[in-house]
């Protein structure tokens, strides 16, 4: 992989390489763009098969950071750590204290928070050596973990996407098809059990999927069929890259509105789905409610003001399908579309002020 190459295509602004060597830490922070403000985002520990894989994931990350925080209107950039290592077997104090330095040493430019693979413990410790992490524990007057705020905006997103669909946003006896049933999309399923929905679910823990059965109802699937199943809904929650060749001509579902990040395994595969008229959430903006509840902390987290901004992602999406629908696009290229614009206008706002700057400064 040539590094600086795809750096430059893609407009990336820094890649620090960490290590050190008494407590075995290992991981890149990668900063894509801080236009907007400093580069927010989570760490990922995860057993990588290599220190390019890792370091790829850093970089595909961050871009998504850069893009999913604009859509949701905060005034932060994009950015993401990936540690190499076994989240069950390599965490010490010593790992994550030597990492806040690291954090410390970017002087703002990054924050962090939870990921895979990382929890509010590990950002407690982060915070021993430093104040840019976000997701500690709310005895320091964090917001704790976020998972059940991701879950609402992930109900509110899809109660938009039903509008588009169905004509009314409400979910009661529609039925949602729920790939994985982990944190965020257990408490996802209790918004819609209380709205009045069914709930086909499916998980590679078996335990996961008991839980729900037993708490809504729910009707099990084995995780190759939760695809065919009749739905009006689809709601991917675990894994990336599900919407693809072999997954398409599975789906009966008119929306796909789920918690899980890069659900296209291509950009035309977000082609085939708006050609087929089925309604799409793109998953940087529905899934966002997380990193809106995190992003509050930095002006002193108070709930209910990081609450109502969860609730409007019921508003972006809607404003993401009006543009799909008036330039007769997929809606993944008019959330791109609405994110490059944004962040676009900020730099040339910038730019001509600083010419105009100079041009003040050379005419004295």
């Amino acid at each position: 992989m040539e590094i600086l190459t795809y750096m430059e295509k893609y407009d990336y602004e820094q890649l620090v390489v960490c290590q050190d060597k008494e407590s075995g830490l290992k991981a890149f922070i990668c900063i894509h763009d801080t236009t907007l403000g400093p580069a927010l985002g989570g760490t990922r520990m995860w057993t990588y098969k290599s220190e390019e894989a890792a370091m790829e994931d850093a970089l595909r990350l961050a871009r998504g950071m850069t893009y999913k925080n604009a859509a949701a209107g905060l005034n932060l950039g994009g950015g993401k750590t990936v540690i190499m290592g076994d989240p069950r077997r390599d965490k010490s104090e010593e790992l994550f204290r030597a990492f806040g330095r690291y954090i410390q040493g970017l002087n703002g430019r990054y924050i962090t928070a939870e990921d895979v693979g990382t929890t509010v413990e590990d950002m407690d410790l982060i915070h021993e050596e430093t104040d840019y992490v976000t997701g500690i524990s709310p005895a320091f007057g964090s917001s704790g973990n976020p998972s059940p705020i991701t879950a609402y905006g992930v109900y509110k997103g899809m109660k938009a996407s039903a509008k588009v669909a169905f004509g009314s946003d409400s979910l009661e006896g529609k039925t949602i098809a729920v790939q994985g049933v982990g944190n965020v999309a257990y408490s996802m399923c209790e918004f819609l059990h209380e709205e009045g929905a069914n709930l086909i679910v499916t998980d590679i823990n078996k335990e996961a999927v008991q839980r729900a059965v037993e708490a809504f109802g729910a009707k099990a699937v084995d995780p190759d069929d939760i695809y065919s199943v009749d739905c009006d809904i689809f709601a991917p929650c675990a894994l990336g890259a599900i919407i693809n060749d072999d997954t398409l001509p599975q789906l009966k579902a008119k929306v796909i509105a789920g918690s899980a990040n890069n659900q296209l395994r291509e950009d035309n595969h977000g082609d085939i789905v708006f050609e087929k008229g089925i309604v799409y959430a793109p998953d940087y903006v529905i899934n966002a409610g997380g990193v809106i509840n995190v992003a509050d902390e930095l002006l002193g987290y108070n709930r209910e003001r990081a609450m109502k901004k969860v609730e409007g992602l019921y508003d972006n999406l809607m404003k993401i399908y009006d543009i799909s629908k008036e330039q007769n696009i997929p809606t993944y290229k008019a959330a791109d579309h609405l994110v490059e614009q944004r962040i676009a206008k900020l730099k040339n706002a910038r730019s001509t002020f600083l010419q105009n700057g100079q041009s003040i400064i050379s005419r004295r």
